[in-house]
């Protein structure tokens, strides 16, 4: 399945016409509307390339500790031909995963990719550098709810992307800012 989220990542400083440095670039955040295949199909692919081909490390954020852990069971049995190595608070040392799973705000593991599921928010958005907000398309009140992050993220300038699950379950970009 073609996935959007690769995670290249912005400069964050450069320079302008001897001026001095640029802030640092807002966090990048992308909404990943959800209607062919479910959070467990799409998430793994995203985690897995985010890993293994980006090199970098990972926090999901989930809404309730059964989530986390129904999500943490599924990471190690929904590929029987790989590993994606994960964590969560049952597992412990948060510090040592790549992927670490949790319902609470928190970034234990340096990652500096965020996925947001479930409708979850963070306080360190801005200490990432990208963040995946994947929400159920097929539930009216997660898509107004996206909406809202969608427009509270605009107001504080961050650079924001929309893709939209394809019929056949790749994604098309629809939106960006």
């Amino acid at each position: 399945m073609a996935c959007g989220c690769s995670t290249g990542l912005l400069p964050t400083i450069t320079k302008n016409s001897g001026t001095g440095p640029v802030p640092a670039a807002m966090t990048e955040i992308r909404f990943y509307h959800l209607t062919r295949h479910p959070l467990e199909e799409v998430l793994p692919v995203m985690l897995d390339r985010t890993v293994s081909r980006d090199g970098r490390r990972a926090v999901v954020m989930a809404s309730s500790s059964e989530r986390v852990e129904a999500l943490n069971a599924h990471l190690w049995t929904y590929n029987d031909r790989g590993f994606l190595p994960h964590g969560s608070r049952s597992d412990g040392h948060a510090e040592r995963q790549p992927v670490w799973l949790t319902d609470s705000d928190e970034i234990p593991n340096k990652a500096k990719v965020l996925f947001l599921t479930d409708g979850a928010v963070s306080s360190h958005v801005d200490s990432v550098d990208l963040v995946c907000d994947l929400f159920d398309g097929n539930d009216p009140e997660a898509t107004v709810a996206a909406r809202e992050r969608w427009k509270a993220y605009k107001e504080d300038g961050h650079a924001l992307t929309y893709w939209q699950q394809t019929g056949e379950g790749g994604w098309e970009q629809k939106s960006n800012t």
